[in-house]
């Protein structure tokens, strides 16, 4: 889950939604994996601090239904924007420096998905990583390598372009080592400022991807219901499944789509279609 708009205590969100990213965690209904039990994450900007700061961030191996932990932490914080995860290990062990959001600077990135037989392209990718990041890359799985391949590919100038290069890059690996579809999930990458939110995948079969209408206004809709309240204009999340159940609440975010939330504003464009 990303969040950006004014600033308020993550728990609104995580914790307080009928179908919040820790209920999510335990049964996940549009997921490939219906519980996501292995670590937690999540990495916030302050509020109050200036553009381009580096974000805070706390993981977990611990489940995220049973660390107390979560709850203190995400009620005592405020933030406007902050990244949020839910893992299930697809292979790499259980450990911190696997669960998402993975940091770089003032950047956060999180993957819900696979890179397909990554121990047999993980050698390949990471010779792709520029030699002075290498020492950055802290964990073992797929997902830290893509952020990385990324980074090298100019990250830090042109977000949707090094994702697009990063993400043919595992294709190309791929396809040399006889991978069938190699790529698959949703990415979510920021700088404090903006999110890029990508469904992609190589079969164009992506796990699914949502954006929210903005909260606030929804406070007109349904002025009856006390949570919305909690929200301001301008308020909207990007999510793997819908929060809650609220007729023209949520969004489906298209194949092969980047959702950019910025300003308070979204939009999207194509990604990655001409293959």
């Amino acid at each position: 889950m990303a969040y950006a708009g004014p600033a308020l205590h993550p728990s609104a969100l995580l914790l307080d939604t009928p179908h919040s990213l820790v209920a999510q965690s335990l049964h996940s209904p549009l997921g490939q994996e219906t519980v996501n039990g292995d670590g937690f994450g999540m990495g916030w900007y302050l509020a109050g601090t200036a553009p381009g700061k580096t974000p805070a961030l706390f993981r977990s191996i611990e489940p995220a239904w049973y660390d107390e932990n979560l709850r203190e932490l995400t009620q005592a914080i405020e933030s406007p924007l902050f990244f949020a995860h839910v893992r299930a290990a697809s292979g790499p062990p259980v450990q911190q420096t696997n669960c998402h959001p993975f940091r770089h600077q003032n950047w956060l990135f999180m993957h819900n998905g696979v890179l397909r037989r990554f121990s047999l392209m993980k050698r390949d990718i990471l010779l792709q990583v520029e030699p002075a990041l290498f020492a950055s890359i802290r964990g073992t799985t797929d997902s830290e390598a893509l952020f990385y391949l990324a980074v090298t590919f100019g990250l830090a100038v042109d977000p949707i372009g090094a994702m697009a290069k990063a993400i043919r890059e595992v294709e190309r690996i791929g396809q040399a080592l006889s991978v069938p579809h190699p790529v698959q999930g949703t990415f979510a990458v920021t700088d404090g400022m903006t999110i890029w939110a990508f469904r992609y995948s190589s079969e164009h079969r992506s796990r699914t991807l949502f954006y929210s209408e903005d909260l606030g206004a929804l406070r007109q809709t349904y002025p009856d219901i006390d949570r919305l309240k909690r929200y301001g204009d301008g308020a909207r999340v990007i999510v793997s499944e819908p929060l809650s159940d609220l007729p023209g609440a949520y969004v489906e975010v298209p194949e092969s789509t980047v959702a950019v939330l910025e300003e308070g504003r979204y939009r999207q464009e194509p990604f990655l279609r001409d293959g």
